[in-house]
């Protein structure tokens, strides 16, 4: 390993070492991205987490998806997916004995390629975060039933009908009050992508209760 370091010139140490270095950042940046939409959120970059406490109607929740994920998340990524594909085609390439130029010119177009792929893939993702946003929007008011506790100031799951199928959802209670299984409760709002917060269902005053922030 260390004659075959050696043996490169600077301009290939450079592309390798580029190489590793974006490689390590940009699937560690995407896993977690997937890792956090699969969980029913949207995670701008560690720094935004839509289901947790954050308390979001359905339109503050389109106004983050276009300003936060659509312009931070995606050129963070997109410039990334540049530099990764940029770095790795340089090192290939001049690894095959094309000439400095040549080699240079080709990875720029390797890294725009994988620029415009991981935009078009993240513009994707992030339009089906909005889907399931507005698809949510149907169960509020509805009367469902709580199907895994919710503890006190933590997250459960309640049976509510979403666009007229009985669907699973995660959710939080009013004033972060337990609530038992079994319990009916109604959806007075959107706290996430696949998560919502619920009253009993026998509060009648339909007051939230929630404290000031």
């Amino acid at each position: 390993m260390a004659e075959w370091w050696n043996s490169l010139d600077a301009l290939n140490k450079f592309f390798y070492g580029g190489a590793g270095f974006f490689t390590l950042i940009f699937v560690w940046q995407f896993v977690g991205m997937l890792i956090g939409m699969s969980g029913g959120e949207i995670d701008a970059d560690g720094h935004v987490d839509v289901d947790g406490d954050m308390d979001m109607h359905a339109d503050d929740i389109h106004s983050a998806a276009e300003s936060t994920v659509a312009f931070h998340i995606f050129s963070v990524r997109a410039i990334l997916a540049f530099f990764t594909m940029f770095t790795w085609a340089g090192a290939l390439y001049m690894d095959t004995g094309s000439t400095t130029s040549r080699s240079i010119v080709l990875s720029f177009a390797w890294g725009f390629a994988g620029w415009t792929v991981v935009a078009v893939l993240l513009h994707w993702l992030r339009k089906l975060a909005e889907s399931g946003t507005r698809r949510l929007r149907t169960c509020l008011g509805q009367t469902g039933t709580v199907y895994l506790d919710i503890p006190a100031g933590g997250q459960g799951e309640v049976r509510v009908a979403v666009s007229g199928v009985v669907s699973m959802i995660k959710a939080r209670a009013v004033a972060g009050t337990a609530i038992k299984a079994g319990s009916p409760v109604t959806v007075t709002r959107l706290m996430g992508v696949n998560s919502v917060q619920v009253r009993p269902a026998d509060d009648d005053d339909g007051s939230t209760n929630e404290p000031q922030k």
